[in-house]
């Protein structure tokens, strides 16, 4: 389905729109999903079929929930992906003890040389204190991290250069790696 159809669809202001929108996209957040968890270690539990599931009741399950076109709705999902793959690591953490806790990979210099894997709850609280120093760059790392979106896609979605997000990436970048490191 084209992206103006499920723009018209989104704009139609139906209380049922992101449910009548999931089944059209759904196998490019299966393709989203799959993407983020191949990231994931090896024995994560997590499926992308599943994934994609949690995503379905975060977003037709909240009044909050309102996207106005095709790239909103997609963002709003990297938003929920992140969440529900944050949501996964706390309950896999609570449950293990000890363990080893999720670990998200980096297909970005953000992992440290001598690991290629980030603990994806170091990541969320390093992404945190980015938001509330500047909300702009930890969204641009939501979008790149867990939207799986380019460049840009994302000075798309943000309305911004593609010039503006390669520098507001690189700057975001360097902070999370000196975060992650501390």
């Amino acid at each position: 389905m084209s992206a103006s159809e499920i723009t018209r669809i989104l704009e139609s202001g139906q209380a049922d729109a992101v449910e009548r929108v999931m089944p059209l996209v759904y196998d490019e957040l299966r393709a989203m999903a799959a993407a983020q968890l191949r990231h994931e270690r090896v024995d994560h539990t997590l499926q992308p079929t599943a994934l994609v599931h949690e995503l379905y009741v975060k977003m037709a399950g909240s009044k909050a929930m309102d996207p106005q076109n095709r790239r909103h709705f997609f963002g709003m999902a990297a938003s929920c992906i992140r969440q529900v793959l944050i949501d996964h690591a706390r309950k896999g953490k609570a449950e293990k003890r000890g363990r080893d806790w999720a670990r998200i990979t980096l297909d970005t210099p953000v992992a440290t040389a001598d690991s290629s894997t980030v603990d994806v709850l170091s990541l969320n609280e390093a992404l945190e204190a980015l938001q509330a120093v500047d909300p702009r760059r930890a969204r641009i790392v939501e979008l790149r991290i867990f939207g799986g979106m380019t460049g840009d896609e994302i000075a798309d979605h943000l309305d911004l250069s593609r010039t503006t997000i390669s520098k507001e990436w690189r700057f975001a970048r360097a902070w999370l790696t000196r975060a992650l490191k501390e």
